[in-house]
């Protein structure tokens, strides 16, 4: 029985081959996937090695699956895709500066209420 991979996951994999244009992953035993050097970075990618390693443990997030060959399209350009200690009791979000974004006036506004706008206060 084959592991069902939708588009959007994020699933953890091993690189097992590095190319000029992208990078190998072995997802399960039956699942490989292509992270395209377009999906690495935002930014230009002069060599992937600067990236991952052969025999690294990475997350991908998956752009397209191919049921029929078992293949998956992966990215890791907008997640954090350095696997760490599985024990780690913070839990990875899409959000990235989101809630930076969204909370930043109101920690701001509790700032100045509490110091209020005195500069002699610091």
């Amino acid at each position: 029985m084959t592991e069902e991979y939708k588009k959007g996951d994020i699933i953890k994999g091993q690189v097992t081959g590095i190319e000029k244009y992208g990078i190998f992953v072995n997802v399960d035993p039956y699942y490989n996937g292509l992270i395209h050097i377009s999906e690495v970075s935002e930014g230009f990618v002069k060599d992937i090695h600067e990236y991952v390693s052969i025999g690294e443990t990475i997350y991908c997030q998956v752009l397209d699956v191919n049921e029929e060959n078992l293949q998956l399209k992966l990215s890791i350009k907008n997640i954090n895709y350095k696997a760490t200690n599985d024990n780690n009791p913070i839990k990875e979000t899409r959000k990235g500066f989101l809630p930076l974004k969204e909370n930043l006036n109101v920690w701001l506004n509790e700032k100045l209420a509490i110091y209020g706008n005195n500069k002699d206060n610091k």
